[in-house]
């Protein structure tokens, strides 16, 4: 498809990975959505940038857990842009608990970490599911990660609610074709400050460290490089649907996959 002149909504895109989606759409001519959850100054910041690049910003508040707020953020781009061709289900959510503790986990995490990073992808696609076939072509990617396909990550939640979402990208292809093509993103090790809070300096630069060391490109992702895949989909992938697409420098070809 061509991005010119396109309309994308990127959740939860205040910083990081949906920051740098954002940014390189804009690149391209798209109209971006900034949509945040809680980072205000952060979502402005991103929309300064995107409108320096020449094309027209929306920024919206809204929780992605919430079906309300999914409608509002949808009704919201249409009634400022009058259409809708992308739509990237970025925004995510973890709790970091080592994969043995068992007892570190409860039903709520679960509940918590599912709501926002499975249920809130198929509640804005239902919400944008219209206005998406109202486009001869029209692209929704999921932002999954390499703990959904190899139960490794963050914690055993996250991985869970990560395989559900791959799960769904796949249900959700089969029935929005011919006019929406489906697809996911599963990153790696993503350098950042999302995960180097989250892991610890320290425990951080150790696992950096080691997957640049062993990864056959000897690197790992970074939100960039992420976006610069998503950008790809979007540009060259209007007859694929379905996928998941894996990004991690190699990584996973060896016989120890990182932890997230």
């Amino acid at each position: 498809m061509k991005l010119k002149d396109a309309v994308a909504i990127v959740t939860g895109s205040s910083s990081g990975i949906g920051a740098a989606i954002a940014r390189a759409l804009a690149e391209q001519g798209c109209h971006v959505v900034i949509n945040y959850s809680r980072n205000d100054a952060g979502a402005r910041a991103v929309a300064t940038e995107c409108e320096a690049l020449g094309v027209r910003v929306l920024v919206q508040k809204a929780n992605v857990a919430e079906d309300d707020d999914c409608r509002a953020l949808v009704e919201a781009t249409v009634a400022r842009f009058g259409r809708l061709d992308v739509l990237i289900n970025n925004a995510g959510t973890t709790q970091f608990c080592a994969h043995e503790n068992l007892a570190g986990l409860d039903k709520q995490d679960f509940l918590d970490l599912y709501a926002v990073n499975t249920i809130g992808p198929f509640q804005m696609t239902r919400a944008a599911e219209a206005a998406l076939r109202a486009q001869p072509i029209a692209h929704v990617i999921n932002m999954a990660s390499i703990a959904g396909l190899a139960g490794v990550g963050s914690s055993i939640a996250y991985a869970a609610s990560k395989g559900a979402l791959l799960t769904l990208t796949k249900s959700l292809a089969r029935v929005l074709g011919p006019q929406v093509r489906v697809n996911a993103v599963c990153p790696g090790f993503v350098q950042g400050e999302w995960l180097e809070k989250g892991l610890g300096k320290e425990r951080y630069g150790k696992i950096l460290d080691q997957t640049r060391a062993t990864a056959p490109l000897n690197d790992t992702a970074t939100p960039e490089t992420v976006a610069q895949i998503v950008l790809g989909l979007l540009i060259g992938g209007d007859l694929t649907t379905g996928e998941s697409l894996l990004v991690d420098g190699g990584a996973h070809l060896n016989s120890g996959v990182p932890r997230r």
